[in-house]
């Protein structure tokens, strides 16, 4: 990893707080993704589908990886991450105050277009989730980590988000479509989240120009919370189930099949109808 200018950061508890956040936020906004791009493409019809799908996958992985570039010069700028934490307060924000899920405010709005404009929407959406998961990773990161070790995670979540996109995504879709307010736990946590990077960013400022105030806030008080909206958010998610295990299980397996399909229809030359 040094040869990319990565550096391992050191294995301490904190470490694999970072860690395991990342893995936990990537799994369900991946899902969340996955999800919205099956339910973006059911206005189109047979192959042209699969292929808008085929299209939009692939849309997921460039951006992915053009969003772990972005996330290196973020670290960097202090000004930049002042962008992030307000970007990540909107999504917050809005994703409570919205009244409609996701997918279907996602399908609403696919609903009638036709392949190109449906397939530019789809990779507008892999943007927007590319961003999300790429700012919350930059958003853990430590302060005073060296910028090498930030991005080494921030890389680290990324790759697990791809993974996670397909390897896990039954699972985690699963559990969001019996427990749909685990997408509330989600969005609460990077509203967290962005407060923090808030905090950091006005430090940061403060270096730069004395006059703007500045805040701290403790590691420990940061991760309290964090646990505590959690364990909080999970009781109240898992109280309301909104389906059987057996109906979260067989819808789950039949967005992740269909997007298997698409990937074997694109890897033996069949997604053009050929």
């Amino acid at each position: 990893m040094f040869m990319f200018g990565l550096e391992m950061p050191p294995i301490t508890p904190e470490f694999w707080a970072i860690l395991g956040t990342l893995i936990l936020l990537e799994g369900l906004l991946s899902a969340d993704n996955a999800l919205v791009l099956a339910v973006m493409v059911r206005h189109l019809k047979g192959e042209m589908q699969r292929k808008a799908l085929a299209y939009g996958i692939g849309g997921a992985v460039v951006l992915r990886i053009l969003g772990v570039l972005l996330a290196s010069f973020i670290l960097e700028y202090w000004w930049l991450r002042a962008f992030g934490a307000l970007y990540l307060a909107w999504l917050a924000i809005s994703h409570f105050i919205k009244k409609t899920h996701t997918a279907d405010e996602a399908e609403a709005s696919a609903k009638g277009r036709g392949f190109w404009p449906t397939v530019v929407l789809l990779n507008l959406t892999d943007l927007a989730f590319s961003v999300d998961s790429i700012l919350a990773g930059v958003a853990l990161i430590p302060r005073g980590m060296p910028r090498e070790q930030g991005l080494t995670i921030v890389v680290m979540g990324g790759i697990v988000g791809l993974i996670l996109m397909r390897v896990a995504a039954t699972v985690f879709l699963k559990v969001l479509n019996k427990y749909p307010a685990f997408d509330d736990v989600a969005y609460a946590l990077v509203g967290w989240i962005a407060v923090k990077l808030g905090i950091e960013t006005l430090e940061a400022a403060h270096e730069v120009f004395p006059a703007v105030p500045t805040f701290h806030m403790p590691t420990v008080m940061f991760w309290g919370v964090m646990a505590a909206i959690a364990v909080i958010g999970s009781y109240l998610a898992t109280r309301r189930p909104a389906m059987t295990d057996a109906q979260a299980a067989a819808r789950a397996e039949a967005i992740v099949h269909h997007m298997d399909e698409t990937v074997v229809d694109a890897a033996d030359g069949r997604i053009d109808g050929r």
